[in-house]
């Protein structure tokens, strides 16, 4: 696969899997735009994903931030190619307990910030009749897990939203497709309990996790031209966890 001459937008790619998305991307000659919400560790990782990438600091949830972005991705690299909406966090606890601010953010950065960079994108790839836009959903987006209402909601909205967005764009060949990541050795992993990874390792069926190179490759192959009739689809990178 290779991306010379590409120009890729990776958002939450200050580290963890949006990272190794970024340096997968440039080892196969991309040019790539590491975004953050942090303009220090956006620079600093851009500086480690390397092959010339910028770092630019944007809010996925803020219109005005996200035009921004692409705007400085244009004069910089003259086009864009490539958009991997993978932004996100979590706010985890059981329902009943759960504060609505918590399911607000949630929702606000990780549904709502793909809708608002995938409405972008769009509007540049519909007029040049090229581009490849692919989204981090979650396995929990299609089976949902306790004490995950919130992020569970907005990875299952990440999936109809990639189905819908690619029976809107596929006419000006736009492809629209998702990567669902099950139990990734991640920051965001770690803060689980040893009787929570102990649960999810014991369904896996290749019994180890993940890793963010695992999903980058994953997102990489959708993103090639030999995945060009491939669109609305939703990939598990999963080790086997969703037919355990």
């Amino acid at each position: 696969m290779d991306f010379s001459k590409k120009t890729v937008i990776v958002t939450g790619s200050g580290r963890g899997i949006g990272k190794s998305i970024a340096k997968k991307f440039a080892a196969k000659g991309a040019y790539v735009v590491v975004c953050d919400i942090d303009q220090g560790l956006a620079e600093t990782a851009a500086g480690e994903v390397g092959n010339g990438a910028i770092g630019i600091k944007a809010d996925v949830t803020n219109a005005e931030e996200i035009d921004n972005l692409f705007d400085k991705t244009r004069k910089e690299f003259g086009h864009i190619d490539i958009v991997i909406n993978n932004a996100g966090i979590t706010r985890d606890t059981l329902m009943i307990r759960m504060a609505e601010k918590d399911w607000d953010m949630v929702l606000d950065i990780n549904l709502k910030g793909a809708f608002l960079v995938t409405k972008a994108a769009a509007k540049i790839m519909m007029k040049q009749r090229y581009g490849r836009i692919i989204n981090i959903s979650s396995i929990v987006g299609i089976n949902g897990n306790a004490g995950q209402v919130n992020y569970s909601a907005s990875k299952a909205g990440i999936i109809g939203l990639t189905k819908s967005a690619a029976k809107e764009l596929g006419a000006r060949n736009v492809t629209v497709n998702a990567v669902a990541p099950g139990f990734i050795a991640t920051e965001m992993t770690e803060h689980l309990s040893d009787e929570a990874k102990e649960a999810f390792l014991g369904r896996v069926l290749i019994k180890r996790p993940g890793s963010t190179d695992d999903v980058a490759s994953a997102v990489l192959f959708l993103a090639s031209d030999e995945a060009s009739y491939i669109t609305g689809q939703v990939l598990p990178v999963d080790g086997g966890l969703t037919i355990a």
